[in-house]
């Protein structure tokens, strides 16, 4: 093995499809016209010296290494501002150009440390390589003028001198390395979109400042690592390299944060991780990250891990450290036992959207063909189940229709319900950066989320909604476009039901529907709704990003439908640039869905009642398969309170802490004789768990996750199990303890066997995605590459289907006694339920869960910033400090739900999703007051959890 090695080609590539023939050092280039004579020759193999140039972001030509020779033209232009023209004849080498290239290198060194040996860049410095490119053998300048490189001159102190800023828990800046070269500065505001650099003062004084002379930390910097990939010199470091060193190979993975699926070099030296470094080629994220894939990888050697199988017979018990055999004898025990007692359906399992297709597929199996049941979900129930019931009905497929390389041909994007640049980041950069290009913007929220209004871009118009009434926004919008005659009726005659349309239109074209009607509901200006369904029917390409802002509803899978519908009749579907793209939440939640973790469907979304469908697993498989579907999470968590479902296997997935009304997951898990844990870390369900078997990280497997653009991408394997065994290896062995045999060797088979039975997945395998990167599914004979713009002529279902959204407000209602609304979602540095992320430095931007709340109403309660408060609802209580701000609109409180100490879903309710049951996480009435504390319900969890999560170490024999 060894490093991957990019090539950089100094400037971005071009889009032209016209073409353009010229020659340089006397050979005949041909490239698209727009790209730079530095571009053109990299491509022919020339690399032309360069500093300030990189392909990530535009041309700058400051530096003026990248000089070159044009036959016919006086002067020496720099190659990586100057277009190829046809005809051009190019020099990059002459005597001219090698001295002009040698007194420039000369300037650059003169005022640089020339600690090459011991600096942390060196072997991975650009300065240095340019040096040698030159043929730099001398300087000329000393250091005795003024200088950036000293602490003191002449026993003086230097005023040009800055110390070195290490306020970033991740990367350090060291002022006296930079040659203002104003990459890092590019990269902020190009990739990133985020401003947060600059170039302060004027010639010798010029350098770069995070914010107004501000700390990396205290600035608006997010810690993304664009600066710091851009970086040529040891200016911008990795904390881990200048503390390690150099890394010695590399490989190619995926992260396993959220749903982007951004792919990075795991930069190695042994099985130690240096760095992650975002991958160039990667699809999804085309060499951008965020703070969390780019530097939050530490839970993996966190101290907290837990690495040995434990079991005890109550939870009132301390844990007792065993051997991976007596654990599973142990578990399988308990589930057959409960088996015989109560029957073959009082057992079943959870998925994990963390863990990879491959073992998410032997999990579902597991439980269809050893338990013998389809008592099988996943964390989609909670989260993006709407999105497969909604787009399945109007479409025919759960999911998106795009991929992300889409969002650069939309001219109006809308977002409802989601916060991507919080949830979804590097996605969220690519979309500013199709913002700032010209694109225009629709936001639908409650909160004035940062893309409503940020550096260089503005929401056209900011819709914020009552939570709880998409609905009736979407159907008033399609009010609008219907009565006003923006449907686009060639697209829906030939792509959708005619009749079917027209009972929709008749229904939205209703007086109810319109936004004058609805506005006493929504709290939206009629005019603003009004002109954004205008802008969407006729604002050219459209395209529809939507998050669990949408789905986490009483009318979540009615809103996606609603969606669908408004995609539908203006005609923005099944191009590139349009279409309806749900923001998936976790990693593989998308593949967790795919690989059939619901319990009606097995993978590929085929119903488990329909027979060829279940005869096919059962010839595959060699067993018999219930036919009948099995629990949903809520289903299971209400028959183990009435004393029917007694045993749960839970792969990754932190239930106590991320599903609504923890009181009631509380009670259910209680009533459990056997709850399995299979996970890093001891999480809040392990507190009620009988059985905790060790699971691996996204470093330690090899495997292959879907994230929200339908992209299959490897994941591979870079050290050993710290446990001893990647997590599809546990459930193989958990299976062959209860007498179910499943044979695999590596995961690349449990794909083939995927393939073979999922008609979407028949040309998946590890030797195609080797091969190709990553593919879209459907990925089969008629797409052999994958798909990545789904519905292009027609729809999966054949004709697109139209189905009337009629608004029913929630029964979850403000009063007196709960006159507020609570909505709940992410922040940036935070993930999910916490597990991975508070086991990272990324505590230091976000170590506790606060309470959005307007002005206004922390008046009228007496709150003042940072104070306690109490959070109350009908379904509980809890303690968080405030957070006065008017990002939320008066009547509504917003919190995060990353920290358990908080456990904000103690405050959620039982209230769901009508066809999916998915919670209504996002509308719950409550009442703030002033606290002194911890509520009651607060203090009896936390000493649960503390003796719960006693453990006695494992004994080892003596010899």
């Amino acid at each position: 093995m060894s490093l991957i090695h990019e090539t950089d080609f100094g400037t971005p590539r071009s889009k032209s499809e016209t073409m353009v023939t010229l020659t340089i050092d006397g050979q005949s280039v041909t490239v698209p016209e727009g790209t730079s004579i530095m571009r053109a020759a990299m491509e022919a193999g020339t690399e032309i010296p360069k500093l300030c140039a990189t392909d990530m972001v535009d041309a700058f030509g400051s530096c003026r290494l990248c000089l070159v020779e044009i036959e016919g033209r006086a002067g020496t232009p720099a190659s990586c501002t100057t277009p190829v023209m046809p005809g051009l004849v190019v020099h990059t080498q002459t005597a001219r150009l090698k001295k002009l290239r040698k007194g420039v290198m000369e300037l650059y060194i003169s005022d640089h440390p020339l600690d090459c040996l011991t600096c942390a860049a060196n072997g991975d410095c650009e300065l240095q390589d340019m040096a040698g490119a030159v043929g730099l053998r001398d300087v000329r300048y000393g250091y005795d003028g003024e200088n950036h490189v000293f602490a003191k001159t002449n026993g003086q102190a230097n005023p040009a001198w800055l110390p070195i800023d290490e306020s970033n828990p991740y990367f350090s800046y060291e002022p006296s390395k930079c040659i203002v070269c104003s990459r890092c500065v590019r990269a902020c505001e190009e990739v990133q979109g985020t401003f947060a650099l600059t170039i302060s003062g004027r010639g010798f004084d010029s350098r770069v400042s995070a914010g107004m002379n501000e700390s990396f930390l205290g600035s608006e910097c997010v810690s993304c690592g664009a600066c710091v990939q851009a970086c040529p010199t040891a200016t911008l470091t990795e904390k881990s390299v200048i503390e390690i060193g150099q890394p010695e190979h590399s490989v190619i993975t995926t992260c396993a944060y959220c749903g982007v699926g951004c792919s990075f070099k795991a930069e190695m030296r042994g099985e130690e991780v240096i760095r992650m470094v975002p991958y160039k080629d990667g699809k999804a994220n085309r060499g951008h990250s965020c703070v969390k894939g780019r530097f939050a990888y530490g839970y993996a050697t966190h101290k907290e891990r837990i690495l040995k199988p434990m079991i005890r017979e109550s939870i009132n018990d301390p844990w007792r450290e065993v051997s991976w055999d007596e654990a599973l004898g142990f578990a399988a025990a308990k589930f057959k036992g409960i088996q015989q007692k109560y029957g073959r359906d009082a057992v079943g399992g959870i998925t994990s959207s963390r863990c990879t297709n491959e073992e998410t597929y032997l999990v579902q199996k597991l439980i269809r063909a050893g338990f013998g049941n389809n008592n099988v979900d996943t964390c989609a129930r909670v989260c993006h189940s709407p999105t497969g019931y909604g787009l399945a009905t109007t479409f025919g497929t759960s999911a998106g229709t795009q991929d992300f390389d889409s969002v650069e041909d939309c001219d109006v994007v809308m977002i409802i319900g989601a916060n991507p640049t919080d949830a979804h980041p590097v996605f969220a950069s690519r979309m500013k950066k199709r913002l700032r290009a010209g694109a225009k913007l629709i936001v639908v929220d409650p909160r004035r989320i940062d893309m409503v209004r940020s550096t260089h871009i503005e929401a056209q118009h900011h819709l914020p909604l009552l939570p709880g009434t998409n609905v009736a926004v979407l159907t008033a919008m399609a009010h609008v476009i219907v009565s006003e005659g923006l449907v686009n009726e060639a697209f829906v005659r030939e792509r959708c039901s005619w009749d079917e349309f027209q009972d929709w239109a008749t229904f939205v074209a209703l007086p109810k529907n319109s936004p004058e009607a609805t506005a006493i509901m929504t709290g939206v200006d009629p005019k603003e709704l009004r002109a954004a369904a205008r802008l969407y029917a006729t604002g050219g390409n459209a395209a529809i990003f939507y998050g669990l802002g949408v789905t986490e509803h009483s009318q979540g899978s009615t809103a996606v439908i609603a969606i669908a519908n408004l995609a539908m009749a203006t005609g923005n579907i099944g191009r590139p640039g349009v279409g309806v793209n749900p923001l998936r939440g976790q990693n593989n939640v998308q593949g967790s869905c795919d690989m059939g973790s619901f319990p009606h469907e097995l993978p590929g979304y085929r119903h488990i009642g329909i027979d060829a469908v279940r005869q096919q697993f059962e010839a595959a498989w060699n067993v018999k398969l219930n036919p009948e579907p099995g629990l949903r999470i809520p289903n299971m968590f209400d028959s183990a309170i009435d004393g029917t479902f007694m045993g749960l296997y839970v792969q990754g997935e932190d239930i106590l802490q991320s599903d609504p009304n923890t009181t009631h997951v509380v009670a259910a898990l209680s009533a459990m004789e056997c709850v399995i844990v299979h996970d890093l870390f001891l999480n809040e369900t392990a507190n009620y768990a009988h059985v905790f078997l060790p699971g691996s990280t996204f470093l330690e497997k090899d495997g292959t996750f879907i994230n929200a653009e339908r992209r299959i991408q490897r994941v591979r394997k870079v050290m050993t199990p710290r446990n001893g065994y990647a997590d599809w290896e546990v459930t193989i062995l958990l299976g062959r303890a209860m007498g179910f045999e499943m044979n695999y060797s590596h995961p690349s088979e449990i794909m083939d066997e995927i393939a073979a039975l999922t008609p979407t997945f028949s040309g998946v395998s590890y030797q195609k995605l080797d091969e190709l990167g990553s593919v879209q599914w459907p990925c089969n004979e008629k797409a052999p590459e994958g798909t990545p713009v789904m519905h292009m002529g027609s729809f999966v279902r054949g004709k697109g289907k139209f189905v009337v959204t009629e608004y029913i407000a929630t029964d979850e209602r403000t009063g007196p006694r709960f006159p507020l609304l609570l909505t709940t979602g992410r922040i940036l540095t935070q993930y999910n339920v916490g597990a991975q992320t508070r086991r990272t430095d990324n505590v230091v931007w976000h170590h506790e869960d606060r309470l959005e709340i307007h002005p206004h109403d922390a008046e009228q309660r007496g709150v003042r910033d940072g104070d306690w408060v109490r959070l109350a609802s009908r379904a509980g209580e809890t303690t968080l400090r405030a957070l006065i701000t008017d990002r939320v609109a008066p009547g509504v409180v917003y919190t995060t739900f990353h920290h358990p100490d908080t456990q904000a879903n103690v405050i959620t309710t039982d209230f769901s999703d009508w066809a999916t049951n998915c919670p209504e996480y996002k509308v719950t009435a409550v009442q703030i007051s002033p606290s002194n504390g911890p509520s009651e319900w607060q203090k009896s969890y936390e000493e649960q959890a503390r003796n719960s999560r006693r453990i006695t170490p494992l004994v080892e024999a003596a010899e």
